[in-house]
C-alpha cells in the first residue's frame, strides 16, 4: 500500500489489517510508517513490512518492486493511494514539482500495477485499488496537472478492469471528493483547512467506501451521495462551464 502514513491510506491500512491481511506499507515518512505498523501489529497480530520510499523519484516504483521481490512478498491486494498536487497557475508553478506529481500519480501507479498484475492473473485472484478523485471528471484550473493525472488514473483503471474481467482479478478506482486530510496543506492552498460542507468527508468514511467497493469488485466508487450527484451533473453540463466553475472554486481556496 502506497501513501500509507496519513489520511485515506492510513485508514485503508487499518481496514486491511482488521481483515487479517499482512501489510507492506509505503510512504516517505519512516517515523509515521513505523508508528502505524506498531499500532496494527499490536491490534491485530499482523506481520507488517515498512518501506520508507519516495515514489516521486525517478525509478522509485521499480526499486520498491525489487525490494518486495527480495523479501519474497506476494501481493494479493495492491492499493495505489500515494498522490500529490501543486496549486497555482501552471505558467508560474515549479516545473520540478509538477513533474514529480506526474511521476507519483501516474508513473508510479502504472509501474506498480504492471508489476503485480501478471502474478495476480496467473493465480486467478487479486484486487487493485487505485485512488483517483472526483477531480478525474473535470479539468481543474489552478491545479491543471493534478486534475489531469486523476483523469488518467480513472481512465486507466476502468480500461484494465475491462481487460481482466472474468479472471478473478478486479480493479477499482476510488474517486473521493474533498476529504479532510493533509493533502490541502501539502498542495499549497492558502486556506489549508476545508470548511464543513456536503461534499467534504472524513478519511475513515472514504476509506470504508473504497474498501467495501473493492471487495465487491466495483470498477468505480464515488463516496458520498452529494459527490455522486455532483459527478452526474458534471457529465451532462457544458465542458466550458464545468471548467469555469472549477476555476472559481479553486481560486477561492487559494485566497
Amino acid at each position: 500500500m502506497t501513501g500509507a502514513s496519513t489520511g485515506i491510506g492510513r485508514e485503508l491500512a487499518r481496514l486491511l489489517a482488521a481483515d487479517g491481511y499482512s501489510l507492506a506499507l509505503v510512504a516517505r515518512d519512516a517515523a509515521k510508517l513505523e508508528e502505524l505498523a506498531r499500532e496494527i501489529d499490536t491490534a491485530h497480530g499482523s506481520r507488517t513490512a515498512v518501506f520508507p520510499r519516495d515514489l516521486a523519484e525517478e525509478g522509485g516504483a521499480a526499486a520498491l518492486l525489487a525490494d518486495a521481490a527480495k523479501q519474497g512478498l506476494s501481493i494479493d491486494v495492491l492499493v495505489n493511494n500515494a498522490g500529490a498536487g501543486v496549486y497555482g497557475p501552471f505558467a508560474s508553478t515549479d516545473l520540478d514539482r509538477e513533474l514529480a506529481t506526474i511521476r507519483l500519480n501516474v508513473v508510479a501507479l502504472t509501474a506498480l500495477t504492471k508489476g503485480v498484475l501478471p502474478d495476480m492473473l496467473r493465480r486467478g485472484s487479486g484486487r487493485i485499488l487505485n485512488v483517483a478523485s472526483t477531480a478525474a471528471f473535470q479539468p481543474g484550473p489552478l491545479m491543471a496537472v493534478y486534475y489531469a493525472t486523476k483523469a488518467y488514473v480513472l481512465s486507466f483503471s476502468e480500461a484494465i478492469a475491462n481487460e481482466v474481467a472474468g479472471t478473478g482479478v478486479t480493479v477499482t478506482a476510488l474517486c473521493p471528493g474533498p476529504t479532510a486530510t493533509e493533502f490541502q496543506k501539502a498542495a499549497g492552498f492558502a486556506r489549508a483547512r476545508l470548511f464543513p460542507g456536503p461534499l467534504v468527508m472524513d478519511a475513515r468514511s472514504v476509506a470504508r467506501a473504497g474498501y467495501d467497493g473493492m471487495r465487491r469488485g466495483r470498477r468505480v466508487v464515488i463516496p458520498g451521495l452529494a459527490n455522486r450527484l455532483m459527478v452526474q451533473a458534471l457529465r451532462i453540463s457544458p465542458r466550458r462551464l464545468v471548467t469555469a466553475v472549477a476555476g472559481r472554486i479553486q481560486k477561492s481556496r487559494g485566497e
